[in-house]
């Protein structure tokens, strides 16, 4: 019964009868001061019996809104209360929902707040969108933020990253004549099954496939090209983080290109993703023809280079150029793959009369985790079948 009054909001409707204090009645402040009924104070007042679900509407609906107001003290507050009630996971959610439903943004441009702002992907996102506006005293902290989540996300993604994409390097150099430790069994058994001896339950391998020797210098060419719209925050944010990875690849030579409806590359910023994601303008317009002609004008060995494009496909340019582009690079040899998304959130909306069109030109479009990423650009490096999740790929 405890729990449903805290998730009810104990309006007189509720029907749990269950009267809270100490500390449940203090969580339940703060969940009442963003998902109950206005009064401004952050302590919730009357309403309705809607539910802390019920979400913020007009006061004309009867419905509960939110109570925090515009008070960046009393905010700051509020941020401090729900760390110390909830675990980060749901502090993250919550902070989202206050962003989102009571209009806080302008409070993240005050160092105070961003100091009191529990970090993740969604808080960069929002800070970019808010580059343009921030202040010059707030620049500092918010690169901090930036950085402090970017470098967590560096631990959790490099190692796998770089491990992943060594091996698929390695072995999409087959020799012919490998020393037996470089013998790749598996093709090679494959290569010979048809000698095999029933008598003596074998395979005679007539021909050896082996893994090549990692060489010095470039392999191949990586294109990563970033639709920078408001909705792919998340994307952009992770998009830069493997870019930074990939960069320090001396086998990889790494491209980043965003676009809305401009193109600006970002190549030269790589070193430092949280350079490159202040370098980026969320909002506006996509031209996904353009940024697909510039990155087609500094492809210079078709056959060894992998174009990654992620987008959600809703094209402001010219729909025919664009799959036209895509269709030439095919056919030079260009490795092109369409990520709907690189976020955790899975499918997003999308252009699905684009992705259709895509998928029939040999690019399918699909959302992709980050833990995926490395399987992924590893396929597409070895000229295998992408590991496309079931229920995400556009049929």
């Amino acid at each position: 019964m405890r729990r449903w009054r805290l998730v009810l909001g104990g309006q007189g409707a509720d029907g749990t009868g269950c009267s809270l204090s100490g500390t449940d009645a203090a969580m339940d402040r703060t969940l009442e001061a963003l998902y109950g009924s206005g009064g401004g104070d952050g302590a919730g007042g009357s309403g309705t019996a809607a539910g802390r679900s019920g979400g913020s509407q007009g006061a004309g609906s009867g419905a509960r809104s939110g109570g925090l107001g515009g008070s960046a003290p009393q905010v700051a507050r509020w941020l401090g209360d729900i760390r110390t009630y909830f675990p980060t996971s749901v502090v993250q959610v919550m902070q989202r929902d206050a962003i989102d439903r009571l209009g806080l943004s302008a409070l993240l441009l005050e160092p105070e707040m961003l100091e009191a702002v529990e970090a993740d992907v969604h808080l960069v996102g929002t800070l970019l969108s808010l580059n343009k506006a921030m202040p010059e005293t707030t620049k500092n902290t918010a690169r901090a933020v930036v950085r402090k989540v970017v470098e967590d996300l560096e631990k959790r993604l490099a190692t796998r990253t770089r491990a992943t994409l060594t091996g698929a390097l390695d072995r999409s150099a087959r020799i012919s004549r490998p020393r037996h430790r470089d013998i790749d069994w598996d093709r090679t058994i494959r290569a010979n099954l048809k000698n095999y001896l029933p008598d003596h339950r074998t395979v005679v391998p007539e021909r050896l496939i082996g893994y090549g020797r990692a060489a010095r210098g470039v392999k191949k060419d990586v294109v990563l090209c970033v639709d920078q719209s408001g909705s792919m925050a998340a994307s952009v944010v992770y998009a830069s983080v493997f870019g930074a990875v990939l960069a320090s690849m001396r086998s990889l030579a790494t491209r980043l290109v965003v676009f809305d409806t401009s193109v600006v590359d970002l190549t030269e910023e790589l070193d430092d993703p949280v350079d490159v994601l202040f370098g980026t303008q969320l909002g506006g317009g996509t031209d996904i023809n353009r940024a697909l002609a510039y990155c087609q004008s500094q492809i210079t060995r078709p056959a060894d280079t992998v174009v990654v494009l992620i987008s959600d496909l809703y094209e402001g340019g010219i729909r025919e150029e664009m799959l036209g582009r895509v269709a030439a690079m095919k056919a030079s040899g260009v490795q092109f793959v369409t990520l709907l998304a690189l976020s955790d959130e899975g499918a997003p909306s999308y252009d699905r009369e684009h992705a259709a069109a895509l998928a029939a030109l040999g690019a399918p479009a699909f959302a992709c985790t980050p833990d995926l990423f490395p399987d992924v650009m590893a396929a597409a490096i070895e000229r295998r079948q992408l590991p496309i999740p079931d229920m995400v790929m556009h049929q």
